[in-house]
C-alpha cells in the first residue's frame, strides 16, 4: 500500500466494494506501512502543479488510460478517479486511487496504488506512481 499522501491517504470508494473477503483490506493501515515507505521511497511524494484542477484530472485521466489501467469510477466533482492495474505476466489485480484537489492557486495529486492480495510487491506500487507521475507531468 503505497499513497503520495500517508497522513490522509486518498480512499477508496468504489474499488472498496470490488475487493473480496481474502483480499488485502481496502483501508490505509496503520501498521507502520507510512514509516516503511518514506524510507523506502522518499521520492513519493504529492505532486504539485500550476493548472487548474478540471485540467489536471482530465491529464489524469489521460495517463490512467495510458498505463493501460481499468477505469472504476471518475467522479470529476470530487476530484476522484479509481481504476485497477493488472500486473503483466502474473495478471495480480491492483488497485489505484486519484486524488486531486486544489489548493490555494495550486493543485495537489495524490494517487494510492495497493495490492489487493500478497504481503508485498516487489516495488511495482511505487514503480506504478512513479511512472503516473511521469506521464503526467512530462518528468
Amino acid at each position: 500500500d503505497i499513497s503520495t499522501d500517508t497522513q490522509n491517504p486518498p480512499a477508496f470508494v468504489v474499488v472498496a466494494t470490488l475487493r473480496g473477503e481474502n483480499d488485502n483490506p481496502a483501508e490505509y493501515l496503520d501498521d507502520g506501512t507510512a514509516e516503511k515507505q518514506a524510507e523506502a521511497y522518499p521520492d513519493i511524494k504529492t505532486i504539485v502543479l500550476q493548472q487548474s484542477p478540471s485540467d489536471v484530472y482530465v491529464a489524469a485521466l489521460d495517463a490512467a488510460d495510458a498505463m493501460g489501467w481499468e477505469i472504476v469510477a471518475s467522479e470529476p466533482l470530487e476530484g476522484r478517479i479509481e481504476a485497477t492495474a493488472t500486473t503483466p505476466f502474473v495478471g495480480f489485480k491492483d488497485d489505484v486511487v486519484i486524488r486531486i484537489v486544489a489548493v490555494g492557486a495550486d493543485t495537489l495529486v495524490d494517487v494510492r496504488s495497493k495490492s489487493r492480495v500478497g504481503r508485498g510487491d516487489m516495488g511495482v506500487n511505487a514503480a506504478r506512481i512513479r511512472e503516473f507521475r511521469v506521464i503526467l507531468t512530462g518528468s
